[in-house]
């Protein structure tokens, strides 16, 4: 699909500039709601129709990260996800991580009896040594927009053994190849645009052998898993997942699969050109990230008063540039703060 072609299918009032919060929904996600809403207000039909979605947002998800279905679980955050992980390692285990790490990345590590050293992302590959039992660190910072060095961080985690836990909820503009790391999550309702609940984790073969399913439920059974024992859970990465909230998964499959037609690399042009647009705007250098925070004091006040929709982290305005930002709302901020 031409990218041009593509972004006519969202409607998005100017001046949204805060997709690194939430990410609007294409017109057809919207849509694919409205008959299972009608479904459910009624009692018309069961819920194994609406179901079906799931299975196609898992198989969308694992396209865009290139990988197979077998190896994604299907949740509702990236922390949930991510808990079993954490919880896998010994008490006293080295865990090593950016100290600007978004809490939802940190705290399923450090609620355990581990040893969680962080450290400036800049520094991330050089703290790796033979006392690292685990990496977790987010692709792209949600405070910042930094972009990690992904490549210096997954030596370094190969080199020493350690296992190597990426967040991508930021990330969903950047192209991203799953297999390079053991685990990967992703919250879906920012970047890749699904409802709130809607989430997908990576678990290479290697890895989801060493970690126990603690969240283990009937959705997450091989066959007929509803009543009683024995344990009976999937073999592959659906051992990881919990019974999602249908509605969600109905709007994130036509969504995702959306997103496999235009490519993910046109949408990282788009959106890292734009956002480059606003920071020479601003006299600032080019960056790789397609998300940039202003710390100028009065920036909030300012773009607010523009009807720029923005958000605070950090102490900066943090802007989030995406598929659908024009050149017209780049120029407006802009103008709001120069």
């Amino acid at each position: 699909m031409r990218f041009d072609d593509a972004v006519t299918l969202w409607d998005v009032e100017p001046g949204w500039l805060n997709t690194a919060s939430y990410g609007v929904p294409p017109r057809l996600a919207v849509e694919a709601l409205r008959g299972p809403l009608d479904e459910w207000s009624r009692g018309a039909t069961g819920w194994d129709g609406w179901d079906e979605s799931t299975g196609r947002a898992r198989a969308a998800f694992a396209r865009l990260v290139g990988t197979v279905a077998e190896n994604v679980a299907v949740g509702a955050s990236a922390s949930q996800l991510m808990a079993p992980v954490a919880a896998s390692l010994p008490a006293g285990s080295r865990v090593v991580a950016p100290d600007i790490e978004h809490t939802s990345t940190l705290f399923p590590w450090l609620v355990h009896d581990l040893d969680v050293r962080t450290v400036p992302p800049v520094e991330l590959s050089a703290a790796i040594d033979d006392r690292t039992a685990a990496v977790a660190f987010s692709l792209v910072q949600s405070a910042t927009g930094e972009v990690a060095p992904i490549d210096d961080v997954v030596a370094a985690a190969r080199r020493h053994g350690a296992l190597l836990v990426a967040d991508a909820t930021q990330a969903g503009w950047l192209p991203v190849d799953a297999t390079r790391f053991d685990v990967l999550v992703a919250s879906a309702y920012k970047w890749l645009m699904c409802p709130r609940g809607t989430a997908f984790g990576y678990f290479s073969p290697d890895a989801r052998d060493r970690i126990p399913p603690l969240a283990a439920n009937w959705y997450a059974g091989e066959g007929d898993a509803s009543y009683g024992p024995p344990l009976r859970l999937a073999k592959d990465a659906r051992r990881f997942d919990i019974a999602v909230p249908w509605f969600s998964y109905v709007a994130a499959a036509p969504t995702l699969e959306l997103l496999l037609e235009i490519g993910v690399g046109a949408i990282q042009e788009h959106d890292v050109r734009l956002a480059n647009r606003f920071r020479v705007g601003l006299g600032m250098p080019p960056s790789d990230s397609a998300i940039v925070t202003v710390h100028q004091s009065d920036s909030a006040s300012r773009l607010a008063a523009a009807g720029i929709r923005a958000s605070v982290r950090n102490g900066g305005s943090r802007l989030a540039f995406h598929l659908y930002t024009t050149e017209a709302d780049v120029d407006a901020a802009l103008n709001a703060l120069t």
